[in-house]
């Protein structure tokens, strides 16, 4: 009876196994996995789907972008080729078990900014949600896990450093955007936030100089522009001070600090009417606070 039921066991668990291995078959395909400039590309994920068996599993590249898929049955195909920095790709591919199957040469395209595959969009979602709550301490190690997993996802610095940052650790924050900029040394974003890292630190004149890295007409950010042309005003530039106020306020229509600024820079430039406009737009949003009272004076003055 023993006897008996250890067959039966044996005979289950190797069904369960070739259940488990339906992919399995006769066929194998070799794959190059390269960047645009054909530069053989390694650890890129690839994961195989077989349409009939309804399952599959996954394998990397090799150092020279190579991979094998050996042993798979026959039939249609899904692959996806997924790198962190690249643009994901998706083939589908028919396998034939009685004969040599064409070898799969593709490439991938490199992109700005983070692309969220599978492996860190849950961890990544967690994060970003932490730092909404402002749960800083829980956020960073969120993203602390995402870089020691995946090294390669270089953008997550730009995270780190926003939780610094916000708990105005200037030094600590500057580090991590320079990570980025080691590795995208245009990177808009972080550019701008170590300029933000010197104005909160007081040092106006470092902050100028790290706004000027950016070319004008990319800075979408209302408080970036506002803080370039506070930096313009108080060095006397009022022309460019203008130009970044009048910008902050198009982006911002109802940006108070913006509004008063630009009416306080057309005032010391002795531009009366373009004042009293930006004034007036002032208390059209905010009629009774104390600055509300200033700029009220500043209108009785201007309109004598």
């Amino acid at each position: 009876m023993k006897k008996i039921a250890l067959i039966l066991s044996v005979i289950l668990v190797a069904s369960a196994f070739l259940a488990a291995q339906d992919y399995k078959g006769k066929a194998r395909v070799n794959g190059l996995v390269s960047d645009e400039q054909g530069k053989p590309l390694e650890g890129v994920r690839i994961k195989l789907f077989s349409l009939k068996a309804g399952e599959g599993f996954d394998l990397k590249t090799d150092k020279e972008g190579k991979w094998v898929a050996a042993w798979v049955r026959g039939g249609d195909w899904n692959i996806d080729f997924e790198k962190i920095g690249y643009e994901p790709k998706k083939i589908v591919v028919n396998l034939n078990e009685n004969k040599k199957n064409p070898d799969i040469a593709l490439s991938l395209k490199k992109v700005e900014g983070l692309v969220v595959t599978d492996d860190i969009k849950d961890l990544l979602g967690k994060g970003n949600d932490l730092f909404d709550l402002k749960k800083y301490d829980e956020a960073l190690a969120v993203y602390q896990e995402i870089i020691t997993k995946f090294p390669d996802v270089y953008p997550i610095y730009q995270s780190i450093g926003n939780v610094y940052f916000a708990q105005e650790k200037y030094d600590l924050a500057e580090q991590n955007y320079m990570k980025v900029l080691e590795k995208d040394a245009k990177n808009l974003k972080a550019t701008l936030m170590i300029g933000n890292c010197y104005q909160n630190r007081g040092d106006s004149a470092k902050a100028l100089e790290w706004y000027g890295k950016v070319e004008f007409e990319k800075i979408e950010d209302p408080d970036v522009l506002y803080n370039l042309g506070t930096n313009y005003f108080n060095s006397s530039k009022f022309e460019d001070a203008l130009r970044c106020y009048q910008n902050a306020v198009e982006k911002k229509p109802d940006y108070t600090d913006g509004l008063y600024q630009l009416g306080l820079t057309y005032l010391t430039m002795q531009k009366k009417s373009e004042s009293i406009a930006a004034f007036e737009s002032y208390l059209k949003i905010d009629p009774d606070s104390a600055r509300a009272e200033q700029v009220k004076k500043f209108l009785e003055f201007l309109k004598k």
